[in-house]
């Protein structure tokens, strides 16, 4: 493992370890404005499905990091990223899944459109978005079995007779489909990141025609509704922008064959690891409701200090 891969897997733990926190946040003050709730917000649902399948990704990649390093370094040199890929596919595709949503509920409920479709869309988005989440679920989930019958067929190939594991154009064949099935499920993943693009491109554009039409009736910028239409298309742009980095190089991750811990795959695990945290705390900057619950917590532990010291 080279210093430079060295460098970069020890950011990418940062950001992951960071992107554990931020997620944790947003998870903990979605889901605590819930409780008690009879129904539940469409807006926080969606967040509360990105917020935990990416806690989870960014927990698992910082355990599979962990596994690799000390493999590196031990007399074990087995190779069991096999392990690792079934939980892998699935919380990266729901998060790419649910991103992409958070995008769509944006647009739809934001942009100011006056096609039909735009409008069924605004009227209808309250029971679409669970039937949306499910089905992201079910995506992710059928995404991640070809690579949980790997690590079944690495446990059969151990544990079979040797007679049974000689069958070799039988094996082949079904390596075949296997192949073909991930192939098909990672090309899949083009429908999220066309959902993101389009959905942010149009709010973008929704939201600079409003700020043209604001500032032609208002005298400059100190407008407090103008800056907040500027700092919107900051946050969309700045979204749509790491939703693409993250695509690339979870699609790099996904199709090359790097080397373990070498320098290329360190380089898409650290982009991988900071475009997500980036988007997460872009989410978390966003919405005062996501800063409240830390601000109570830090209020909470000066309090008990302070009382702990009289």
């Amino acid at each position: 493992m080279t210093p430079f891969a060295v460098l970069f897997l020890s950011v990418a733990i940062i950001a992951f370890l960071a992107g554990v926190l931020g997620n944790g946040i947003i998870l903990a003050a979605s889901s605590s404005s819930c409780i008690g709730s009879k129904t539940w917000p469409q807006y926080d649902m969606i967040v509360i499905s990105l917020s935990s399948s990416r806690f989870i990704f960014h927990f698992w990649n910082i355990l599979y990091l962990f596994i690799n390093i000390l493999r590196e370094h031990s007399y074990f040199k087995e190779d069991i990223s096999f392990v690792f890929n079934p939980g892998y596919i699935f919380f990266s595709y729901s998060s790419l899944w649910f991103g992409a949503w958070l995008s769509v509920f944006y647009c739809i409920k934001v942009a100011s459109f006056t096609q039909h479709f735009f409008i069924w869309l605004k009227l209808r988005i309250a029971r679409l978005v669970p039937w949306m989440l499910l089905t992201s679920w079910l995506c992710s989930f059928t995404a991640a079995i070809p690579f949980a019958w790997d690590v079944y067929r690495v446990h059969e190939n151990f544990t079979a007779p040797l007679s049974m594991t000689n069958s070799s154009a039988r094996r082949t064949t079904w390596n075949d489909r296997l192949t073909l099935l991930k192939n098909l499920w990672n090309a899949s993943t083009a429908l999220p990141l066309i959902l993101s693009v389009v959905s942010n491109i149009l709010l973008i554009w929704s939201l600079w025609i409003h700020t043209r039409h604001m500032q032609n009736n208002a005298s400059g910028f100190g407008d407090p509704s103008l800056e907040a239409h500027m700092k919107a298309i900051k946050s969309v742009f700045s979204f749509l922008i790491l939703y693409i980095i993250y695509f690339i190089s979870l699609l790099l991750l996904l199709y090359s064959e790097f080397l373990s811990l070498s320098i290329e795959e360190s380089i898409c695990e650290t982009l991988l690891a900071a475009c997500s945290t980036a988007h997460t705390f872009v989410l978390f900057w966003s919405n005062p409701k996501f800063q409240e619950l830390p601000a109570r917590i830090w209020q909470h532990i000066k309090c008990r200090v302070r009382t702990s010291s009289m």
